[in-house]
């Protein structure tokens, strides 16, 4: 099937979904029959409850089930991140531990990455984990955590060696979040909504065998989920409907039919699709609606942004084709829908006027527009800012000298900290 076309693809899933989906199941009935088929997560090898599938056969599967208005797989940092990161590195009893259970919703997620001195520079985070016996003792504060108020693991890097360079004293562990010893604070954004927590540690616990790599190789493990975010959050939305997954958002009993009516409800409300071709389309015909679309600089703003969009696609393909690959794939992928999310928001507050001064549920046009406006300061931030990607293009691509720094191989505990 690694080889199999989109069409041989889209043809197998809406088989299956045509045998099975039932919109009377309940939704945690459906998630876990989606998992049992693989088709929850088919970019997972198959010894981790996957196909082996491309992210490309993944997508089409995906948008597949968006087509036939069928739920979709538990969505969140579980299914983005920690089942490809755990299917890298873990073991198989970590993979049978903890991946079921990302793929059948019943525990959710959070990333336990960034701290309020180590954003972009996350290798310098201050986080420790102390050992003693077969647990660790962990202690730090974590910020712009996303979903932590709904998580029941996080995937955590701290300090487990302070005296070995900053790069390989980290260790990446699986901590439950549901202990004394971890206290989330959820944070609200300008959008209105709360997406993003910060999550002080005080002596939690978490034992040796939650462990994903080997000691003081958290680096490694952690830029694997790196990687994988910036490949996901580059391939850009698929439409399909979602439930909220694990234990503190109870959606297992709603009906899977009801969720999906209510999130085409939500859409035509004014919730926005993600940064593609659906909202360009949404864009325009708002555009027509106003009497817009035939002035001259709008339209030149909406065929650069379908370049764009199209350029993004083609990116994404030569990712999948291994002759063709540069390395920075993920990060210019990362790059691009950044400055989609910039573009989106210029040009939908150029098309609506005066409205985008409104709040979103105060619009007379689209709401989605002033939604997308709101949001479009976070994606070039989160999951590495665009400088970031810039520099790891510069470095690791185009083989440019690094900026000056300390040498890497002394020891964290000598090196000036940021305060």
């Amino acid at each position: 099937m690694a080889d199999s076309t989109t069409t041989d693809v889209a043809a197998e899933v809406s088989a299956w979904l045509e045998a099975n989906w039932d919109p009377q199941l309940t939704v945690g009935e459906w998630w876990q029959l989606l998992a049992d088929s693989g088709y929850a997560h088919p970019m997972l090898p198959e010894h981790a409850g996957g196909k082996g599938w491309s992210q490309s056969q993944a997508n089409t599967a995906l948008r597949t089930m968006a087509s036939m208005d069928v739920l979709g797989p538990p969505p969140g940092l579980g299914y983005m991140l920690a089942a490809p990161t755990i299917a890298a590195h873990g073991t198989q009893e970590q993979i049978d531990r903890y991946i079921p259970k990302i793929l059948n919703g019943q525990e959710a997620w959070c990333q336990l990455f960034s701290e309020p001195s180590a954003g972009s520079d996350l290798a310098g985070l201050n986080t420790k984990a102390d050992r003693d016996g077969e647990e660790w003792i962990v202690t730090g504060q974590k910020v712009w955590t996303s979903q932590g108020h709904a998580a029941d693991l996080g995937m955590l890097i701290a300090r487990t060696d302070p005296d070995a360079p900053k790069h390989r004293g980290l260790s990446y562990f699986a901590i439950s979040m549901d202990q004394d010893g971890v206290d989330v604070r959820p944070l609200k954004e300008m959008t209105g909504r709360t997406f993003f927590s910060e999550v002080f540690m005080d002596e939690a616990r978490v034992n040796d065998s939650e462990r994903l790599g080997d000691l003081g190789d958290g680096w490694r493990v952690a830029n694997t989920t790196l990687m994988v975010e910036r490949t996901s959050i580059g391939a850009g939305a698929t439409g399909v409907a979602a439930a909220a997954p694990g234990q503190k958002m109870q959606q297992f009993d709603r009906i899977a039919g009801d969720v999906v009516a209510k999130s085409k409800e939500s859409r035509a409300e004014g919730h926005a699709p993600g940064v593609g071709m659906k909202l360009f389309d949404r864009y325009v015909e708002l555009a027509r609606k106003l009497g817009r679309i035939d002035e001259p600089v709008l339209r030149d703003r909406l065929a650069h942004l379908y370049s764009m969009l199209q350029i993004n696609r083609l990116n994404m393909q030569r990712a999948r084709a291994k002759s063709q690959r540069t390395g920075a794939e993920p990060n210019i992928a990362k790059l691009w829908n950044g400055e989609h999310h910039r573009q989106f928001r210029d040009i939908g507050l150029d098309i609506i006027g005066a409205d985008g001064m409104l709040a979103p549920s105060a619009s007379q046009t689209d709401p989605a527009v002033i939604n997308v406006a709101l949001n479009a300061q976070a994606p070039p931030i989160y999951g590495g800012t665009d400088q970031i990607q810039r520099n790891i293009i510069g470095e690791r691509v185009l083989g440019l000298p690094k900026e000056p720094g300390h040498d890497k191989n002394m020891p964290y505990s000598e090196l000036p900290k940021n305060q």
